[in-house]
């Protein structure tokens, strides 16, 4: 047990507490510059019971592995793919944020507002949901960072579900707001998710 006091898990877990210290901060603090802080509260913070109870499983996997097979964690490459990948995740993320301005919410906009802009420069070029490009890259990573094989699956899995079922309800709101110049956009630029046209 003497593992989980030890450098290998003294970094990985600090490297990820930073990691999910940023995320948060970040995205409020972004929030409250772009939108205003009175139009910003925790729903900002992006944490939900089912993100809350993902985290706790993550860290839960880790210490039952680092006290039973503490040589997963050793495989430095793949930590340090994972730091990589949150790090590429996490500006993917913030350039989509600091691109769209005033037209990024973290809620799905249902009626269309006067500052509400077909945002497709920047990172848009590549992907029409940058910030959920960002995310599912920072999660996944933030997973293989710690070396738990359990979890990056899972938060894979989960995460990809949930962007899978979330981009067709958005952009059915998108292609209404600015209709023949989204189908053009979409036709020519993927989604940012695999799988999800």
């Amino acid at each position: 047990m003497t593992e989980i006091f030890g450098y290998t898990a003294c970094r990985q877990l600090s490297q990820m507490f930073l990691a999910v210290f940023f995320f948060h901060s970040s995205e409020y603090v972004l929030a409250a510059a772009i939108h205003g802080r009175s139009k910003v509260n925790l729903s900002s913070l992006l944490m939900s019971k089912a993100y809350v109870f993902a985290m706790m499983f993550s860290l839960l996997e880790y210490v039952v592995e680092i006290a039973l097979f503490p040589g997963l964690k050793e495989y430095w490459w793949i930590s340090n793919l994972g730091l990589v990948m949150v790090m590429i995740g996490e500006i993917i993320r913030k350039l989509a944020i600091i691109t769209a301005g005033q037209a990024f919410t973290h809620l799905i906009k249902l009626y269309h507002e006067e500052h509400h802009n077909l945002i497709t420069h920047g990172v848009y070029r590549f992907f029409r949901h940058p910030s959920y490009t960002g995310f599912l890259i920072w999660s996944v990573g933030t997973q293989i960072m710690l070396c738990n094989p359990i979890s990056t699956i899972g938060f894979a899995i989960v995460v990809w579900r949930f962007f899978a079922q979330r981009i067709p309800f958005e952009e059915f709101f998108l292609r209404q707001f600015f209709g023949s110049k989204y189908e053009e956009y979409a036709l020519r630029t993927p989604s940012g998710i695999p799988f999800v046209k």
